[in-house]
């Protein structure tokens, strides 16, 4: 997925391709084990255009010739696609920003994988990949809120308690140990937690909801700064 990156950042820099050219590309989208959905159909549903599309899906199928990719193929592909782990991580830290976590993927990809694969069936899609990236880079800010919402709600029960929070900051700050300084004290995740929860658990029964979620992000003038980061990744 690496490739996707960089092949698409310098769509803008290209000439139109013959139109030999364009039709092996709808050819390409044959030649997997999983075909994905007319580029028409996903233009439709995303913020892309059919060209970037193609791109994309250039670099997916180069990556993943089946069409689909496993958890621990999203794993090692994922620190060249996110070099920086440039996803939504740490709403409300005042130590990590929101998007920008210089994080070890390895170890942070498996939180991630699950959130791309909506429908839970262990495998992504060139469709899931699509449209997770098409609400990081150019979604709304609702939408990127209600993704990140969705990626903290582990169990994916509608809410976010203290242990599927602590399950990820702890990760994102093992991850960012070696990054920091000072060194982050080791109850600094249960503590960036508990700010967290008073800060967002607006009825004070122990979980977050999404309203509750969406009502306090927009409220934290840091987090709508950093939403804005991605939207010149592209």
């Amino acid at each position: 997925m690496g490739a996707v990156m960089g092949t698409f950042s310098s769509l803008q820099t290209k000439q139109r391709r013959p139109s030999k050219d364009k039709i092996e590309d709808e050819l390409e989208m044959t030649m997997v084990c999983h075909r994905p959905e007319g580029l028409e159909q996903l233009e439709a549903q995303t913020n892309f255009t059919k060209r970037e599309l193609q791109v994309l899906y250039r670099g997916f199928k180069n990556e993943c010739p089946s069409g689909v990719v496993n958890e621990e193929t999203f794993k090692q592909i994922y620190a060249q696609f996110f070099p920086h782990g440039a996803l939504p991580c740490c709403p409300g830290s005042r130590h990590l920003p929101f998007l920008l976590c210089l994080a070890d993927a390895s170890m942070y990809a498996h939180y991630l994988f699950h959130a791309f694969d909506t429908t839970q069936t262990g495998s992504v899609k060139f469709e899931d990949f699509v449209t997770a990236l098409s609400i990081l880079l150019r979604g709304t800010v609702h939408e990127k809120l209600r993704w990140t919402f969705n990626l903290y709600d582990i169990n994916k029960d509608g809410y976010i308690n203290k242990e599927e929070m602590m399950d990820i900051v702890k990760a994102i700050y093992d991850m960012m140990g070696k990054y920091t300084y000072p060194v982050l004290k080791e109850d600094t995740p249960r503590q960036h937690v508990d700010v967290f929860f008073q800060k967002m658990d607006k009825n004070k029964d122990g979980i977050v909801t999404l309203d509750e979620f969406l009502e306090s992000c927009q409220e934290d003038d840091n987090i709508m700064r950093s939403l804005q980061l991605f939207q010149n990744v592209m």
